[in-house]
């Protein structure tokens, strides 16, 4: 292995106690492939299993702490009971392979498609979200939640970290970014509320701040063995009026006084600048370590494709590296890189590699017909399950 790569591979011991052999984590990644009920399949074992060697820390998909709370078709659930067995396979099937397991929760709020969802399409106030294009019909407003539905919902964050931990996971990422409804709690475009749920940048916070203090209630309850709290977020939105790097260094300051494993920072690329807000001349990732201050370990993520740019994003003073595509394209990342065989990297997706890669139907054929995986002259044709 190249000197400059093996602070990828120092082990990291979390502040719950949960310990990391690296500092490489397999980023959450929606792959479309549990059953229509909601229950992981074998299929998705198996595409875990195939990325769970080599890295320190896998964080699933996001799933749903509320039946109305689903994003998309074939999302795996946690919102019952009834899904312990589904969540306990999924658990052993990475920590079987040596990583740490991490469930991601989250709540979809305004952009739960309404075919998914059983009742209303509910968020933070009644605001439609932005759609891309101008030639797209806007979409429809959603309902806003009632001061006792927030709550409960709260709750549903509590009971599906208990769900995490009597399935055995490692801990648990609160997912409050890319517009779902943490978010959209703390974003001025789609909370207009005027009780304590909205209203200053300081009742925007409330919301994401008490799930987090109700997911930490519940982990000091439960949790017999270290079980670890992260949280993500992202930076800023395009929206006007939405959030601005100001106010996420504000929630960043907040987030960085709980006491939590980690923050893990959504970007499309971890070197970009922010939009407003902030320090123009200096990075996101860059301006969000400098805020927390040695407080709580960073995760970076965005665009990361090759192990000098996962240094990189070490250098600029994250604690891991997420990789997403990277590990699609390229299951034996880690270990080619800890080899010293970083020269034969995959780079781009196999168009023929299906079935080597260990890549559900589904989600193979969401890749590949989303421009940007393959050249346009390699796009096949769809397969259908």
């Amino acid at each position: 292995m190249k000197p400059e790569f093996q602070p990828l591979f120092k082990p990291f011991t979390l502040r719950s106690g949960v310990k990391l052999d690296n500092r490489v984590v397999l980023a959450p990644m929606t792959n479309f492939s549990s059953d229509a009920q909601g229950n992981v399949t074998d299929d998705e074992l198996a595409y875990y299993a195939r990325r769970s060697n080599g890295v320190g820390l896998v964080v699933t998909a996001c799933t749903n702490v509320t039946r109305n709370g689903q994003g998309f078709p074939g999302e795996f659930a946690a919102y019952d009971d009834r899904f312990l067995p589904s969540l306990t396979r999924l658990a052993r099937t990475v920590q079987g392979e040596g990583a740490r397991a991490v469930l991601q929760i989250f709540h979809a709020g305004r952009l739960a498609p309404a075919a998914l969802v059983e009742g209303d399409v509910v968020s933070a106030s009644a605001v439609a979200p932005v759609r891309d294009g101008a030639e797209q019909a806007p979409a429809p407003a959603p309902r806003e939640l009632s001061g006792e539905e927030v709550e409960e919902t709260v709750r549903a964050f509590g009971e599906t970290t208990r769900r995490a931990i009597e399935a055995g996971y490692d801990g648990v990422e609160i997912h409050g970014a890319n517009g779902y409804l943490i978010q959209q709690f703390f974003s001025p475009h789609s909370n207009r509320r005027e009780d304590r749920w909205g209203g200053s940048l300081e009742a925007r916070m409330a919301f994401p701040l008490a799930v987090v203090d109700e997911v930490q209630r519940v982990v000091a309850d439960y949790a017999r063995t270290p079980f670890a709290v992260g949280y993500r977020f992202s930076p800023e939105e395009p929206e006007t009026p939405g959030i601005t790097m100001d106010d996420t260094l504000a929630l960043v300051d907040a987030l960085a006084g709980k006491g939590l494993d980690y923050l893990h920072v959504s970007l499309m690329e971890y070197d970009s600048l922010p939009r407003r807000g902030g320090d123009a001349m200096q990075t996101r990732l860059e301006q969000i370590v400098a805020k927390v201050a040695g407080r709580t370990p960073v995760m970076g993520v965005g665009s990361v494709h090759t192990p000098e740019q996962a240094a990189q994003v070490l250098e600029m003073g994250a604690d891991f590296v997420a990789l997403g595509r990277e590990l699609l394209m390229d299951p034996d990342w880690v270990a080619k890189v800890r080899g010293g065989h970083e020269a034969e990297l995959e780079t781009v997706l196999d168009v023929n590699g299906q079935e080597r890669l260990v890549i559900a139907t589904p989600l193979w054929n969401a890749l590949v017909n989303t421009p940007g995986w393959l050249p346009l002259s390699e796009q096949p044709e769809a397969v259908t399950a």
